[in-house]
């Protein structure tokens, strides 16, 4: 069940070209999901960051989240 909220959630943020120094609101990334999903969501994207695939960017009104380029293989 986990890989399909992190594949959803990576294929939602490459859809929006949100890779890089482009971020988005983790609510957001999270707000596509089934509603039965999204109390995974934050673990999900914490194992992402873990791994490599998204990168948190604070900010001054909460955290973002966006792909990390160097892991993007096209």
């Amino acid at each position: 069940m986990e890989t399909t909220v992190a594949r959803h959630m990576l294929e939602k943020l490459l859809t929006k070209n949100i890779i890089g120094a482009k971020h988005t609101s983790i609510d957001n990334a999270v707000k596509s999901l089934p509603k039965h999903l999204r109390g995974d969501a934050e673990k999900v994207l914490k194992q992402l960051r873990i791994l490599g695939y998204v990168t948190f960017h604070p900010t001054s009104y909460g955290m973002e989240v966006s792909i990390n380029p160097t892991k993007l293989v096209l």
